[in-house]
């Protein structure tokens, strides 16, 4: 007989999560299953720790954990889920060169997880570049660095102004902790051109909410508020994007700010593979029962950012689109496709939050582990201590590249390695990407283009934050 195949989708927090879940609970046991976890690259990525890399505190690979080399008893096959025949159970999928593919299963878990958020403003998508994926972290950080050395040998004011100019929209997680990273990179790569002394970034943060960090406690807002203020960022909250343009940005106070990147932070949607199935949703995300198993299709778990999970601690609520609960519910689903399959009993999804922890560059941090608010060295220590112990691989030289960085002056060199027709905004519509070598596609904050981004964001977006609580 065959062995029953369990067919993952996305190795994201919760697709990996399910999957190294699942092979632990069948190891040993006769008749194993066949774990099959489709994904476009061979890493889990550690998104947290993204905007370390756009500041090069980082290197890239020290966020990118082997699929292969940490789930030895799954079987990767890369590809781009491209469609699903719930009546046939089968998956179809692009490979990485473009080679069509299927896969048949006896049990599916969804755990694709989210892509950018675009907003209908004049601009965005022709001028902006989201902070999703590794490809973007690098992209971010060749761009600032080339905006800073081309500042510095501009003999106009306007313009060298212009380039040293970062604008981040959303201010949230990742668009807070990518301006305070940021702030210190930049500040850093201006203090290396000796001969432009009046050469000073500016980082400008704008969100439509009341407050940074909306999400978290009004507490750790302040703190954040407050560095990011000594810093030199200015913030503008209450204030959304109306244009963006080659140039710069129009606010909606009526403010024109210049500037050659605008880093697009303001939250995602659910990827848009479960739209076509004909299932109930949510708000873009799959309805699915507490045990994460799909109604009338007991055979389909759905999880992460790609379902909506009842929230059994907060009644007629669902589960926010975070990095936390990705985590948490792909051990949830692990265990229940097992119990599907005869191995152990199914449990519902409940969760219980021990605190969130935002980066803020250096020694600064703002955290509140168990409720307790801390800032400061201890918030620091609090904040990448929890990093270490959340990750799955990749400790010891995490640690060793915070210690590097901590005693040496960084790297700020251009690498070329990803360019900006490669990191299109719209990550979920193939008809808007811009194809690798097309014409007519410069690379923004070149003379031939001269900007790349802008956005403006709504009110409780959610995006994909740090890890909260425990893995």
């Amino acid at each position: 007989m065959s062995r029953p195949r369990v067919v993952i989708v996305g190795a994201g927090f919760a697709g990996y999560r399910a999957a190294r879940t699942l092979a632990g609970l069948t190891r040993g046991r006769a008749g194993p299953l066949d774990i099959v976890l489709l994904n476009p690259t061979d890493y889990f990525l550690y998104l947290p720790l993204l905007p370390q890399v756009a500041a090069g505190v980082l290197e890239p690979r020290r966020v990118t954990v082997s699929l292969t080399g940490t789930l030895p008893r799954v079987r990767l096959v890369l590809g781009e889920a491209d469609g699903i025949d719930l009546d046939a159970r089968m998956v179809r999928y692009t490979g990485p060169e473009g080679e069509a593919g299927t896969l048949s299963y006896d049990r599916l878990v969804l755990a694709a997880g989210s892509v950018n958020k675009l907003l209908p403003i004049p601009g965005v998508a022709e001028h902006a570049h989201g902070f999703r994926g590794l490809p973007e972290a690098l992209y971010l950080r060749d761009h600032v660095t080339r905006q800073v050395e081309l500042a510095s040998a501009d003999d106009d004011p306007a313009t060298a102004a212009a380039r040293c100019t970062f604008v981040v929209v959303g201010a949230g997680y990742t668009g807070t902790e990518v301006a305070a990273h940021g702030q210190l990179f930049t500040d850093a790569l201006a203090r290396r051109q000796r001969h432009r002394p009046d050469l000073w970034p500016r980082w400008t943060l704008v969100d439509i909410a009341p407050r940074v960090l909306p999400e978290m406690d009004e507490r750790l807002s302040r703190t954040a508020d407050r560095v990011l203020r000594q810093r030199g960022v200015d913030i503008r909250t209450g204030t959304s994007v109306k244009e963006a343009t080659r140039d710069g940005v129009l606010l909606s106070d009526g403010d024109f700010v210049g500037t050659r990147t605008l880093v697009w932070c303001v939250g995602v949607r659910p990827d848009p593979l479960a739209e076509g199935l004909g299932l109930a949703m949510e708000r873009g995300r799959l309805l699915v029962e507490p045990t994460l198993q799909v109604p009338g299709r007991p055979e389909v778990f759905a999880c992460g950012d790609a379902a909506a999970v009842p929230d059994l601690e907060k009644p007629g609520q669902y589960t926010p689109m975070t990095a936390q609960h990705a985590w948490r519910q792909g051990r949830t689903a692990g265990r229940n496709v097992a119990a599907s399959l005869g191995i152990g009993d199914p449990r519902p999804y409940r969760h219980r939050d021990l605190g969130f922890v935002v980066d803020l560059g250096g020694v600064k941090a703002a955290a509140n582990p168990l409720g307790v608010p801390l800032s400061g060295p201890a918030a620091g220590a609090v904040t990448r201590g929890y990093h270490l112990a959340a990750m799955p691989g990749n400790r010891v030289r995490v640690a060793a590249d915070w210690l590097l960085d901590a005693v040496l002056p960084r790297q700020g060199v251009q690498l070329g390695l990803v360019r900006s027709w490669s990191v299109p905004l719209d990550t979920a519509s193939p008809e808007t990407a811009r194809v690798p070598g097309r014409p007519g596609t410069p690379e923004p904050g070149s003379p031939e283009q001269g900007t790349p981004e802008p956005g403006s964001p709504e009110p409780g977006t959610p995006e994909q934050p740090p890890v909260e609580g425990t893995p």
